[in-house]
């Protein structure tokens, strides 16, 4: 039996990931091997918040604190953000937060220095020289083991809403894909990545995390690169499904909709409530929808059969959790979730931007470059 909580003693901390490209201003190529003090300097201005390098040497992850509450991620991500666009303009560079760069080549890159970066790519070799994309993953610590699992289970059903606003990554290596976020095309070559089947128990991860680890497939439970999974660093649900959104303002409003679905079914839980799961067949088939056409999409309706469009999918849902976001202060923020939908993801206003100056007569090079002039520019956006 679930013990019974007071719905207003639901209490929840936030942590926020995010992966940046360092860019050359002059080519707005990414700049290969950019100089280390970048880093230094970054994570001086960051504060109490992290900054690590990634994969690639032109990128860099930062990862806010624990924040108890929307205001102080408000205030978190203000900060990280703006410790990388300043550190990388102090050295020359600029910095861009979109899942992909529009065109760059990977055989121009240089892994990071690190026996974890060598095996990585040894391992998975072309999978992984495709791998110039980057991520936003949000943390959500809240209730016991067992409750975060079933949790996770229920918040399968929204992934690809919350993907579809996030699309930032229509391009690679110069070419218009016709994804709005390609970055999960590109990652879905790795294993263990998707949509995980519905777990019922702290119990039953475990033991799958087991029979990973005594076949010696992975060393613990941080290589599983599920969508959304439990953290096997901190009591948080992470997820993962996220592109890296260009405007501040819409990293936020995610966020906060992903805070506001945590709390409505942990409640839902309390009560015994949570609906029953979808199979997850159907949501990896929304999860492509999402990919493919990003704010356009008509899902698959989990309740009524048929489709749905995701414009009538997102007003209900900011109706349903109104109670949560007030809670969580922040009706703004999941109100902006709606002005997403309706004029476009960092997806779309890279795509309208192509198009436009291609028929504008800019040269097919001309017009990727301005369009990573307009990341740089959203990147930078509202941080002063």
């Amino acid at each position: 039996m679930v013990a019974y909580r007071r719905n207003d003693d639901l209490d929840i901390t936030f942590g926020v990931e995010e992966e940046f490209f360092l860019v050359d201003p002059e080519t707005r190529d990414l700049v290969a091997e950019p100089d280390q003090a970048i880093f230094e300097e970054c994570a001086r201005q960051a504060g109490e918040h992290k900054v690590a390098p990634e994969f690639l040497r032109s990128q860099l992850e930062t990862a806010t604190s624990v924040c108890r509450s929307m205001a102080e991620v408000r205030r978190a991500l203000a900060r990280t953000r703006a410790a990388v666009v300043s550190s990388a303009e102090s050295h020359g560079t600029r910095a861009i937060a979109a899942s992909i760069h529009p065109f760059a080549a990977w055989s121009t890159q240089v892994v990071s220095v690190g026996r974890r970066y060598e095996e990585f790519a040894v391992t998975y070799q072309e999978a992984v020289r495709r791998l110039i994309i980057g991520g936003m993953h949000v943390h959500v610590g809240f209730g016991d083991n067992d409750t975060r699992i079933r949790v996770m289970t229920a918040l399968r059903r929204h992934l690809p809403l919350l993907n579809a606003l996030s699309g930032s990554s229509p391009f690679h290596g110069g070419r218009e894909t016709g994804f709005k976020s390609y970055r999960m095309t590109i990652f879905g070559t790795l294993p263990r990545t998707g949509v995980p089947r519905p777990l019922n128990s702290w119990q039953e991860f475990d033991a799958l995390t087991q029979d990973y680890r005594r076949m010696h497939l992975i060393e613990n439970a941080g290589e599983l690169w599920w969508d959304i999974r439990p953290s096997h660093v901190y009591p948080t649900v992470e997820m993962r499904i996220c592109d890296v959104c260009p405007r501040i303002v819409d990293a936020i409003a995610i966020t906060a909709l992903y805070g506001c679905l945590v709390r409505n079914l942990w409640r839902r839980d309390i009560d015994g409530t949570l609906p029953p799961d979808p199979p997850t067949e159907i949501i990896s088939e929304n999860r492509w929808l999402a990919q493919r056409y990003g704010v356009l999409a008509f899902f698959g309706n989990l309740e009524g059969g048929g489709r749905m469009d995701i414009d009538d999918y997102a007003q209900e849902l900011v109706r349903d959790l109104a109670d949560d976001a007030k809670a969580l202060g922040c009706e703004a923020e999941l109100q902006h979730i709606l002005e997403i939908v309706r004029t476009g993801s960092g997806a779309d206003r890279q795509v309208d931007l192509f198009r436009l100056r291609r028929l504008e007569g800019a040269s097919h090079d001309e017009a990727l470059r301005e369009v990573v002039d307009l990341i740089i520019r959203e990147t930078k956006e509202s941080l002063g």
